[in-house]
Formats: C-alpha cells, sequence, structure tokens
C-alpha cells in the first residue's frame, strides 16, 4: 500500500513507535501501520492486543500463525506479505543488520530503517541535527542513532549552531543499567567503561562523530563512560571549549532557542522521569535532551569560553522521534517535515 509502514519488535522501543504512528495514523496521513512479533509469549498478550486495538496490524511469520492465534490473537498478514505491502520498514530489533542481509536487501523502493545499536546498517540519522544529509540523496537504508547520541549532537548544535566554534568537546556519559521494562542486565554497583578509541574515547563521541561527518564536519570529540545501578535515566556531563565569550545567561538562551532542547530546574533523574511518566505522551520525553540549569558553569579561558553542566537523556524519546521522521521521509520526501509539526507539542519548553 502506498502510505503503508511496518515495525519489526516490539520492545523497548518498538512498542512506543507502534502505539505512536497508531495514534497520528490519520494526521500523518498513513495507510495502514502493521508490527512484527516473532514470539508468541501468554504474559505479552495484553499488549499486543492493545497495539491492535490503536489501529495497527499484527503480522507474524507463517510457522507461528497457529501459536498466535491459540492466545487469541487474531495476524493479518504473514511477515513476508507484510514487508511486499510496506514502503517503510522500521526495524526495532538488535538484529538490524542480519535481517538486511538475509532480508531486506531484496526489496527495492522501499525505505530501511534501523536502530542506534545497528551501526552500518546505513546512515547514521537524528531528527533536527543531520537533515540536510538525509535529504541530499536519496537513501534505502538509515540507521537512527541511539539515544545518548541525540543527547551529545543536541548540545554541540545548540551552543555551536555552525558547528565551526568548537575548540574541544568532552563528555562522561552516566548510563542506566537497563530499561524499567527488562528483567535483565540490572548491575549491583557502578561499572566504568574503558576507552576502546583512542581518537575518541567511548563509542559515544564516535557515534555523534559520525553524523557530523555527514554535514562534512569533523570535530574534536571525547567521551568516557560508566554505568550505575539505576533503571531510570542516562546523565550526561559536558565540558565544552567555545571561540568567543559568554555568560550564563547567554548559554541557557542558546538552549531554550532549540526546540529539541528542554530545561529544568531539578537535579534527580527520578523527579526528571517522573514528570515524563505524569505528564508525557506514552509516558516519555521526546527533547534530545534535557538540560540541568543549576548544574551550568562557564569560565573564561584562553581564546573562549569553557561551558560545563549536566544533562539527562530521555531515553528512547529522541530516537523514537527520529524514526518517525526518517520514515515520513520515505514516504514524502523533503516534504517530511511539514508532517513532523504534529509532533511539536510533545516537546516541552522546560520540565
Amino acid at each position: 500500500m502506498k502510505n503503508s509502514i511496518l515495525v519489526v519488535g516490539t520492545g523497548t522501543i518498538g512498542e512506543p513507535l507502534i502505539g505512536l504512528l497508531a495514534d497520528f495514523k490519520n494526521r500523518l496521513k498513513l495507510s495502514e501501520i502493521m508490527f512484527h512479533k516473532r514470539t508468541p509469549l501468554r504474559d505479552e498478550v495484553a499488549k499486543v492486543e492493545s497495539l491492535v486495538a490503536r489501529g495497527a496490524k499484527l503480522v507474524v511469520d507463517r510457522e507461528q500463525r497457529d501459536n498466535f492465534c491459540a492466545l487469541g490473537h487474531s495476524p493479518k498478514y504473514i511477515l513476508a506479505d507484510a514487508l511486499a505491502r510496506a514502503k517503510v520498514i522500521i526495524d526495532c530489533t538488535p538484529a538490524g543488520n542480519d535481517n538486511k542481509e538475509k532480508r531486506y536487501g531484496k526489496y527495492k523502493n522501499k525505505l530501511f530503517i534501523a536502530q542506534g545499536s545497528e551501526k552500518g546498517f546505513g546512515m547514521p540519522y537524528a531528527y533536527g541535527i543531520n537533515d540536510k544529509a538525509l535529504e541530499e540523496t536519496t537513501h534505502r537504508y538509515v540507521q537512527v542513532v541511539s539515544c545518548n547520541t541525540h543527547n551529545i549532537c543536541s548540545i554541540l548544535t545548540s551552543l555551536s549552531p555552525n558547528l565551526d566554534t568548537i575548540l574541544d568537546a568532552d563528555f562522561v556519559c552516566i548510563r542506566r543499567a537497563n530499561d524499567i521494562s527488562q528483567e535483565s542486565g540490572f548491575i549491583p554497583s557502578p561499572v566504568v567503561g574503558s576507552h576502546s578509541s583512542y581518537n575518541f574515547g567511548t563509542h559515544h563521541a564516535a557515534d555523534a562523530s559520525t553524523v557530523f561527518n555527514t554535514l562534512h564536519k569533523h570535530l574534536p570529540l571525547y567521551s568516557s563512560a560508566m554505568k550505575i545501578n539505576s533503571q531510570y535515566m542516562h546523565l550526561l556531563r559536558f565540558n565544552l571549549t567555545l571561540e568567543g565569550y559568554f555568560n550564563i545567561a547567554k548559554v541557557i538562551e542558546m538552549f531554550r532557542a532549540n526546540k529539541f532542547v528542554t530545561l529544568t530546574h531539578k537535579q534527580s533523574t527520578n523527579k526528571v522521569f517522573s514528570f515524563g511518566r505524569d505528564h508525557g505522551y506514552y509516558g516519555r520525553i521526546f527533547n534530545q535532551t534535557v538540560v540541568s540549569i543549576p548544574t551550568l558553569n562557564t569560565m573564561s579561558v584562553a581564546g573562549g569560553t569553557r561551558v560545563s553542566g549536566f544533562c539527562f537523556t530521555p531515553q528512547d524519546g529522541n530516537s523514537l522521534l527520529s524514526s518517525i521522521a526518517a520514515a515520513l521521509y520515505g514516504l514524502y520526501g523533503k516534504n517530511y517535515t511539514t508532517y513532523m509539526t504534529h509532533f511539536d507539542s510533545l516537546l516541552y519548553n522546560e520540565i
């Protein structure tokens, strides 16, 4: 069908993405939202039926159809048929690269989108960051970068819109252990990460660099990472040296000018997370970063200003919007930005 989208996977990214697309279907002029679930699970019957109730159509593997029906589901399509029908396929599984090799390569005139873990899948993309690179050529494969990569990129583009005043940028990613929906992966105590890259430290700076490389920008980025025993949110400590002299008031003004940034006077992750749970659509914050005003500091140094502070990463909210933007690009070309205005109401100025 002309404006049909297939989401593969119903995990922490796939589930809210399916719901968002189904809820905004009419405003986005989508003809059909399909979602593929690989494994029939009794404890996920309610989740699947909730997505179906929103208007999404269940897709299963042929050999699992009877097992889904035994749980009370009514699958609409077999995966091969759904892949043929869809114009855009959004893979939200940790097997995007494998699926590209085994399934997606034979299809023409479709756009395939994968998530942050699937490096090498296609052009790295973050909505509002490197749209110019997305628009300047035709892509068959796009990789939506991770939530922390969105955060790093958003901090940099806020404080240096043309990306030409950054003298040095260092980030410390303080990562949650796992998502509140996940049962495995939790840790008993903080764990520090190693620096695997001579130039970038950890992959977080390297990933941000690949995004800016699509704009032919090569920035001096470095990152470190650690994981803490929390399920709330990632945090980011940034320390940037920029050309020019400005104070904290100017820094706040620059952050406010970026609609993808929201500011807060909160300093604890549970309070920011709770705001998203209580007030956010699908319980999420869709801004790319939440900058904590009390943590901001500026210092005059030779050649410019050092800006430091802490911000919170809104988990998958930022990558969800990028997935939708890339999908709408696949349907409407450069007109996709017109449809993305429907999501501006999900972005906060302050939390």
